[in-house]
């Protein structure tokens, strides 16, 4: 990330309150109408509130980002969004970063995500993978998606966070 991406970004990062839920709701549904993510219900994000950063400017949430426990020592960086306004100022980076920051807090050694900006998560040392290498992922998640078993987001992976990575 470049200096200017980062004083752009003049928000802070923070966990998600129960306030929270209505405004992720809204930029989840912003892209998930796209087709660029996958849908969240309220109730959803209720259950899963705990798992959620926000990035925050004046009161106001502009950025979203998930890590999400899925096994022994495997998490997944899920929902990451960002407002269209505050795109390309370095907010996503911050969101990713927190997620995996929290990931090594926790000793999670491994991290993937299931994305259409494999680019961007490769910049944070995310490799290929094939899907069927994340069986976990598949068979809690996956298997109630609209798109499986013909999903077209590509995987990739994190592992050695736990290793001062």
């Amino acid at each position: 990330m470049t200096t200017s991406q980062m004083s752009s970004a003049t928000g802070r990062i923070r966990p998600a309150r129960m306030g929270d839920v209505r405004a992720i709701h809204s930029l989840l549904t912003t892209f998930a109408d796209r087709g660029l993510m996958l849908p969240r219900s309220i109730s959803s994000l209720y259950d899963h509130l705990r798992d959620f950063v926000v990035y925050e400017e004046e009161n106001a949430v502009f950025g979203i980002c998930a890590l999400h426990i899925c096994w022994d020592n495997l998490a997944e960086i899920r929902s990451l969004a960002v407002a269209e306004e505050r795109q390309g100022c370095g907010i996503g980076a911050l969101l990713v970063e927190s997620c995996l920051d929290e990931a090594r807090s926790l000793e999670i050694d491994t991290v993937f995500v299931l994305t259409y900006q494999a680019a961007f998560f490769r910049k944070f040392g995310f490799k290929d993978c094939d899907k069927q290498d994340l069986p976990h992922k598949i068979w809690s998640d996956c298997i109630h998606c609209p798109k499986f078993p013909d999903c077209d987001e590509d995987a990739l992976i994190r592992t050695g966070l736990g290793m001062g990575s």
